[in-house]
C-alpha cells in the first residue's frame, strides 16, 4: 500500500486535503482513483488509512477510515554524523540510513573530506539529500521523514550532539565513533549492549581519509567513544550501515 506523509500538522476530523508534491504523485504519477487506499504518517506514532474521495488541481480529499499504532519507529533516536564522502556516496548513504532506523543525518566537513561544497552547491545538494530521506521513508514505511541538516563543521558537529538528552531528561546521549585504531572488540560489545530503549545514540563516521589525530582527540574530549567494527578496514559509506545495523537489531522491539 502506497505511503505518504502530512507534514507540520495532524489530521482535523475525518478528512485531510493532500496537496504540492504527493498529491501530484498519487493523481498524476500513480493515477489512483476514488475509493483507492493509501497510508498516511503525521511525523508521530499514529498511522491513518486513507480513502481517496476526490481528486482536483488543489489536490487529493481523503477520508480517514481507520488509525494505528504500527510502532515502525526504533525505541532509541539514532544521529548519523556523516562526515561528507566523495561523489554521489551521500545519497547511498541517506537512503540506507533511513531504511536502518536513523532518525537524523548530519553532513560533516571534516579535514580529511575530499569532497568541498561551496554555499550554493551546498544548497542544492541540501534539497536533494532531503527528498532522498523522504522517498526511502515512504518505502521503508517510516512514520518521520528524517531530516538531512545543513552541512556543520566538525566541531560544531560535535557540540550539536553533546548538548543532546535522551528521552530521560537527565541522560546524556551515548556517543559513539568508529575508529580504524581501535582494536578491543571486547570493548565495543560491553559498549553497544549498555544502550538502553530511549537514550539518543549519536555516531560519527569518518570521511575516506579518515580522521586526524586532533579530530579523534576532539570528539573523545568530547564523549565520543572509540569503537572497533572488526579487523577489516570499512569504506565509509559502509561504516555507517554496519552500526546503524547492529543498532537497530539491539533497539527492535517485539
Amino acid at each position: 500500500m502506497y505511503r505518504f506523509f502530512l507534514k507540520d500538522k495532524k489530521p482535523e476530523g475525518n478528512t485531510v486535503l493532500i496537496s504540492g508534491g504527493d498529491a501530484h504523485h498519487i493523481r498524476d504519477v500513480l493515477r489512483m482513483r476514488p475509493g483507492e487506499v493509501f497510508l498516511l504518517a503525521c511525523g508521530d506514532e499514529w498511522e491513518y488509512t486513507c480513502e481517496i474521495e476526490s481528486l482536483s488541481e488543489e489536490g487529493v480529499t481523503a477520508i480517514i477510515t481507520d488509525a494505528q499504532k504500527p510502532g515502525k519507529e526504533l525505541s532509541s533516536k539514532i544521529i548519523l554524523l556523516q562526515c561528507l564522502p566523495k561523489h554521489d556516496k551521500m545519497e547511498t548513504v541517506i537512503q540506507k540510513a533511513v531504511e536502518l532506523g536513523a532518525a537524523e543525518i548530519v553532513p560533516v566537513a571534516s579535514s580529511r573530506c575530499v569532497a568541498k561544497l561551496n554555499e550554493s552547491k551546498a544548497a542544492t545538494r541540501i534539497k536533494r539529500w532531503n527528498a532522498i530521506s523522504e522517498s526511502a521513508a515512504k518505502q521503508a514505511k517510516r512514520m518521520i521523514i528524517p531530516p538531512v541538516h545543513e552541512v556543520l563543521s566538525f566541531t560544531n558537529a560535535l557540540n550539536y550532539v553533546q548538548g543532546m538528552t535522551g528521552s530521560d531528561l537527565s541522560e546524556k546521549p551515548i556517543l559513539l565513533m568508529p575508529y580504524e585504531n581501535a582494536q578491543n572488540m571486547s570493548d565495543t560489545r560491553r559498549c553497544l549492549s549498555c544502550i538502553r530503549p530511549g537514550q539518543t545514540v549519536a555516531v560519527l563516521i569518518g570521511p575516506e581519509g579518515g580522521f586526524s589525530e586532533e579530530e579523534v582527540k576532539e570528539a573523545q574530549e568530547k564523549g565520543f567513544y572509540s569503537i572497533s567494527l572488526g579487523k577489516r578496514i570499512l569504506r565509509t559509506e559502509t561504516a555507517g550501515m554496519t552500526i546503524l545495523s547492529i543498532l537497530m537489531y539491539l533497539l527492535e522491539e517485539n
